[in-house]
């Protein structure tokens, strides 16, 4: 009786096999008697998050700012949205664990979205985190955040001429805590975030394919569980939009420097926990005793 299936091995071929027979497909004929074409494996990044250069065909400075710009925006806009949305109809989205989880969503969509094109940073501090652990060249770090504030900035701003700024735009602010409370807040809280970045984005042995959704998640049960004590930011991008456009700026700098600490000090803790200081798919440009400024 013949046997149907797919060789993975020969890229989709569909081969017939008798159970009966000597013969066998195509994908199982002895090495030395058929050419091998070997594809290059995909190494750290292949999520598309982080070092999205090391990925073959990436885009170029150019199209990656447009990528950050609108991934920002995205993640800015669709935050404030849920904000303004759950507050214009009254809870409808369930207030802070509907807000919170709207974040978390927005992020995973983004990542998915535009990993492949930018590296999906959408967040200075991740950015600054990635260069320092020589998987992002210093010399396009400025570009990135440039990029990323300005489409924080356009989000939150669209959001604002859409819904009004009655609801606050979820603008991070210290509700419970002071401000230096607030930046001891978001050191802890990006740090863990960066460590969950570092190791789905940078580690060749991780499920790459669920890395959105795990940073996604991580977001989102951050914001669930310390949103109510200082808006739970983690990204100096996602405070500045909402501050300007409400023209809010109470302890911002908290949420300057907050995340820009924790997100190193997250680099820091997962370089040493992985045991590889200068680990494989560190980025090109990034070898040791080389000037990337």
């Amino acid at each position: 009786m013949p046997v149907s299936f797919v060789c993975v091995e020969c890229e989709g071929i569909t081969a017939t096999a008798f159970a009966a027979s000597e013969r066998v497909p195509p994908c199982h004929v002895p090495a030395a008697t058929q050419p091998v074409t070997r594809r290059p494996r995909a190494r750290a990044g292949a999520t598309g998050i982080g070092s999205v250069r090391l990925v073959h065909g990436a885009p170029d400075l150019s199209r990656r700012f447009v990528a950050e710009f609108l991934g920002t925006f995205i993640l800015v806009a669709g935050g404030c949205a849920a904000a303004a949305a759950d507050y214009r109809f009254d809870g409808l989205l369930g207030g802070h664990i509907g807000v919170a989880v709207a974040w978390g969503l927005v992020v995973a969509v983004v990542i998915f979205a535009i990993g492949h094109l930018s590296g999906a940073h959408i967040n200075p501090a991740v950015t600054l985190a990635f260069a320092t652990g020589r998987h992002f060249p210093w010399r396009e770090v400025a570009p990135y955040w440039v990029a990323q504030v300005t489409g924080a900035i356009a989000g939150a701003l669209t959001v604002a001429g859409l819904f009004g700024t009655e609801s606050g735009l979820s603008v991070t602010q210290p509700f419970d805590v002071s401000d230096l409370g607030a930046v001891g807040i978001e050191v802890v809280i990006t740090a863990i975030l960066m460590l969950v970045v570092m190791a789905v984005a940078t580690d060749t042995r991780a499920q790459g394919a669920l890395a959105a959704v795990a940073i996604g998640v991580t977001v989102a049960v951050i914001g669930l569980v310390m949103g109510l004590m200082d808006g739970a930011s983690m990204n100096p991008a996602r405070s500045i939009g909402p501050a300007v456009a409400t023209g809010e700026y109470v302890a911002l700098w908290a949420y300057l420097i907050g995340p820009i600490i924790g997100a190193l000090i997250g680099v820091a803790i997962y370089a040493y926990v992985r045991g590889r200081p200068h680990p494989e798919g560190a980025h090109p440009d990034a070898e040791a005793g080389e000037d990337l400024a």
